[in-house]
């Protein structure tokens, strides 16, 4: 499966795999193996992958034993794995590197000898926990994994014709046309109903088939909540209740999560480890409201007022409409056609903020509620800021409506009171490209060119 990090790697190995490891890190399952693995058959002489979640403690004993000597270390290597290492053209990895914290410990020095290129793989929640007792190595570089955008996603299924036909009209802000904008929009809900973990994909490819597809989606979220039960210790119930909570906190009309829905005398203090855990895990995607659109929306940044997005949009609705543990043919095809009669907002904005995730954004939104004055009541979904910095006009306020009605009220009173602050705002609906009440409305499917 095509995946655009792997020109990522090219580059690493290109200007910086002679003085750097590389470290890639994301939520399990989403294909960090794989990618790394088929990185190193193309575009590597050898290599050896040492995967620590079945290797023997013979292999273990060579990282606490020869260090000191590095020629003998891998020379056993070599002879273990019955593959010959060849200076400056042969990768070792380390997959699932957070099994065997040792081996981390050891790429300062595995960098410095020079003679091999290497890579490690794991989840960095993982990572972290299993940190203590070694000195992090500064020669690593750190690469965040994120499920399939929707261009990979239209790779996968065999189509690399229409992403770029979108780009094109976005370049332009042109619309695509009654027919090929159907087409984006049919295939841009399967990719919401689907999402984009490497296996609920290939499920699809396979077998055209949702329940299939959904079963695949379920054992994801099984092992998630196995792997809040074995890493989350001391407070794996306020992770799992977060967890468990997400759905009907993105149901609400205003999306902030409420800890008060956990336990009425919950503060954010109580819960802020559990809610960085499922950030740290990249199962979730984080938003924050930030107080002032201006330039640096961190340092305006509220910590306590949160909107909790799952970081795969298919794993929320396996997880929304759980009640018989397996969501039906029916509500698939509902959703699919846009006849199921729920808050669908919650879905179209969850893959929003999944999108803006993959495309290099950190979330932001700006809320703002005044009993006193109604002109001050504003909730704009997303703030972004545009990639070349000037001494003003940097932030972009996003709006995202999922119903064919809708008004611009909380973004007309945005730009009238940030006129100075804000570069152009964007309206991101179901329709084609269109300007409407003097302002920019691109279909959803365009979201991952601002």
């Amino acid at each position: 499966m095509k995946r655009k990090i792997y020109e990522k790697l090219l580059i690493w190995k290109k200007n910086d795999a002679h003085r750097t490891a590389l470290l890639i890190d994301g939520a399990r399952r989403v294909g960090k193996s794989y990618i790394v693995e088929e990185f190193a058959k193309k575009e590597y002489d050898s290599y050896i992958l040492i995967d620590f979640n079945r290797i023997t403690d013979d292999v273990k004993t060579l990282f606490e034993n020869y260090l000191n000597d590095l020629d003998t270390f891998f020379s056993y290597l070599s002879a273990y794995f019955n593959t010959r290492l060849i200076p400056g053209k042969s990768l070792i990895v380390f997959d699932e590197i957070q099994l065997y914290p040792k081996a981390r410990a050891a790429i300062k020095y595995l960098v410095a000898d020079g003679r091999y290129h290497f890579i490690e793989t794991g989840s960095l929640m993982s990572i972290k926990a299993n940190a203590d007792g070694i000195v992090i190595p500064s020669e690593e570089r750190h690469l965040s994994m994120y499920p399939f955008d929707f261009e990979e996603f239209l790779w996968a299924i065999g189509n690399e014709t229409l992403f770029p036909l979108i780009r094109k009209c976005f370049l332009a802000q042109k619309p695509l046309g009654q027919a090929m904008h159907r087409k984006a929009m049919d295939y841009f809900r399967q990719y919401l109903l689907i999402g984009g973990m490497p296996q609920a994909i290939n499920e699809y490819v396979k077998e055209h088939d949702f329940i299939k597809v959904d079963t695949v989606k379920r054992d994801i979220l099984t092992l998630y909540r196995s792997d809040i039960i074995k890493h989350a210790k001391g407070y794996e119930r306020k992770v799992e209740a977060i967890f468990d909570e997400i759905p009907s906190q993105l149901q609400r009309h205003e999306k902030t999560f409420r800890l008060a829905s956990l336990d009425k005398k919950a503060r954010f203090r109580d819960y802020e480890d559990a809610m960085f855990w499922l950030d740290d895990a990249m199962i979730i995607n984080p938003a924050y409201n930030s107080t002032e659109p201006s330039i640096g929306l961190k340092m305006n940044m509220d910590r306590t007022t949160i909107k909790c997005y799952m970081a795969d949009t298919g794993l929320l609705i396996s997880h929304a409409f759980d009640e018989r543990s397996m969501t039906s043919e029916e509500i698939y095809q509902k959703l699919l056609f846009g006849t199921l009669e729920f808050n669908e907002g919650m879905i179209i904005e969850n893959m929003v903020a999944q999108m803006l995730v993959a495309a290099g954004h950190k979330l932001y939104f700006y809320s703002k509620s005044d009993r006193e004055n109604s002109e001050n009541n504003m909730e704009i979904d997303f703030l972004i800021a545009k990639n070349k910095i000037t001494s003003r006009h940097n932030i972009s306020p996003l709006e995202v409506k999922s119903g064919k009605n809708y008004t611009f009220s909380s973004l007309k009173k945005f730009c009238k009171k940030y006129d100075q602050q804000l570069n152009k705002p964007f309206l991101l609906h179901n329709g084609d490209v269109m300007e409407k009440d003097g302002f920019t409305c691109l279909p959803l499917y365009m979201t991952p060119m601002l």
